[in-house]
């Protein structure tokens, strides 16, 4: 499969489960301590590496987004869905969402303070993040902290149903250190990392990667 014929199902699974999407995941954070606590840190350190404008890559229905917001952080969104931007949009007017790719990102380099990659980058074959890394370390200011979260483990997964809707996506899980040694090569050092056990549905565990550009 070609990137771009990956990107277009990408696209049309998250288009056609936009709005069951929404309702499902609404309120989960609410209910996940240690994801509350990681985003709170990386809030907490792009304040503290002097604030910068956060991007939400992958965004969705804007949840991720919205919660930085709440934290003090400037933060939009970016997500390849045109139906999940819409979403975004109506749920959080006060905010920015835009419909675009993680790579090529269509920002200057280093205009950011921070990146949010929150399980944005399951459906990248482990082959082709080493360019996505690429793009986050020269989008991020020098201080820049990047946050990925991802699906803890070794395997590559077919979705054909999702959301009560058909979808056609791979969902990849990728071991932390193999994460975590593609963004060092990328120039974004591990400043801390958390893997949580799979809860109630989940098959995988959970990684959270805070990183930083030197």
């Amino acid at each position: 499969m070609t990137d771009t014929t990956r990107l277009s199902a990408v696209q049309a699974s998250y288009d056609a489960v936009a709005l069951d999407y929404a309702r499902q995941l609404l309120g989960v954070l609410e209910a996940r301590p240690l994801e509350r606590a990681v985003l709170g840190a990386f809030a907490e350190s792009v304040r503290d590496a002097g604030g910068g404008a956060v991007a939400d890559l992958g965004c969705g229905p804007g949840r991720v987004t919205a919660y930085l917001d709440g934290l003090g952080v400037r933060a939009f969104g970016l997500d390849l869905s045109p139906a999940m931007v819409a979403v975004a949009r109506r749920s959080y007017p006060g905010l920015r969402f835009e419909v675009g790719r993680m790579a090529p990102l269509d920002m200057a380099d280093g205009e950011l303070g921070g990146i949010v990659a929150w399980y944005s980058t399951v459906h990248t074959p482990p082959g082709e993040l080493p360019s996505v890394f690429a793009e986050f370390a020269r989008v991020l200011a020098p201080g820049g902290h990047a946050l990925v979260a991802f699906k803890a483990g070794d395997a590559r997964r077919r979705l054909d149903e999702a959301y009560g809707h058909p979808v056609d996506l791979d969902v990849y899980a990728i071991p932390p250190e193999q994460v975590a040694a593609l963004l060092a090569a990328a120039g974004l050092a591990e400043v801390a990392r958390l893997v949580r056990q799979p809860q109630e549905g989940e098959r995988d565990a959970q990684g959270f990667l805070l990183t930083r550009k030197a």
